[in-house]
């Protein structure tokens, strides 16, 4: 389908498999910018994989069949939403190839070097964080102003002084030796934390991290009700693995200074006053970062 142009570059990993996880998400327009970048260097060989993880919107499931289309493409429908972590497993076990790059189907492609900047790096770093960018948005939009507020933290430079502590799975080239001795853990069934645990034990295991600036797109901003849902879901998860995550999560370091020093009843007590303040503030068209804050911290600490 693609008429091969191929790219001189030296490349040291000839071998790819590119993993993407869906969920009541079309994929397509990803998927196609990704092939027409492998298909253009020469000498890969690679695959892409798409799962579709139990999706309940039909009509995502349906336009993704488009990429079947394509040249080396898997697209598996799975009946039953497993979550984050199982589904990336599964994914790594599914894929041909040595090295594994996962990408979240939200993503865009924004560069036409974005592929081989993988391949370019060198072998003795199994795992590779690449960051991503945003797109432009609405300062009425809640997802926006939080990520924009940490933009400045997502360059490489920054990362590489806490590099197992900022890791994201949206866009991340892993070895599968690494991936399949040291898998995503999967209990956790619900959003958040899967990639701060493995983190965590990429560290404990000494895996090296190496982070360059290789940015996907972030340029899907759900509705601010949808994220402050998946706030909450994020922190319910940092409670169960509370005692595992310590020293990887900013909120849960507030929270233990407050219980040292028997404060924790204060943000109980504003919580109980203001929840609901806070909550239509945040959903509302002026959001913002302080009362965003206000309200992670007093959601975990309720549940604590």
């Amino acid at each position: 389908m693609f008429k091969r142009q191929t790219v001189k570059f030296h490349i040291i990993k000839s071998e790819l498999s590119i993993l993407i996880p869906c969920y009541n998400q079309i994929c397509v327009e990803l998927v196609k910018a990704l092939c027409t970048q492998c298909e253009n260097i020469e000498g890969l060989h690679y695959e892409i994989i798409v799962a579709d993880d139990g999706s309940s919107d039909e009509h995502s499931r349906i336009v993704n069949k488009e990429i079947l289309e394509l040249d080396n493409i898997k697209y598996i429908i799975r009946k039953e939403n497993v979550g984050r972590s199982i589904i990336r497993n599964f994914l790594a076990k599914e894929a041909s190839y040595k090295w594994l790059l996962f990408i979240d189907s939200d993503m865009s492609v924004d560069c036409d070097e974005y592929v081989i900047n993988y391949l370019e790096q060198d072998d003795k770093y199994e795992v590779v964080y690449g960051g991503y960018s945003l797109a432009s948005g609405d300062n009425s939009n809640l997802r926006f102003i939080y990520e924009k507020s940490a933009e400045k933290a997502h360059i490489a430079v920054k990362r590489n002084c806490h590099r197992y502590q900022d890791l994201h799975t949206a866009n991340l080239l892993i070895s599968q030796r690494v991936i399949l001795s040291i898998p995503f853990d999967e209990r956790i069934r619900n959003y958040g934390y899967e990639d701060v645990l493995l983190g965590k034990r990429l560290k404990e295991n000494k895996i090296e991290i190496l982070h360059i600036d290789n940015p996907l797109i972030l340029d899907n901003y759900e509705s601010n009700y949808e994220y402050l849902e998946k706030t909450k879901e994020g922190l319910q998860t940092l409670k169960k693995f509370s005692n595992e995550l310590n020293g990887y999560s900013h909120i849960l370091a507030i929270s233990n200074r407050l219980s040292r020093f028997h404060q924790k009843w204060i943000i109980k007590l504003y919580w109980k006053l203001f929840q609901k303040h806070l909550e239509k503030k945040l959903i509302g068209k002026t959001p913002n970062m302080s009362t965003f804050i206000m309200y992670k911290l007093g959601y975990f600490i309720s549940i604590s």
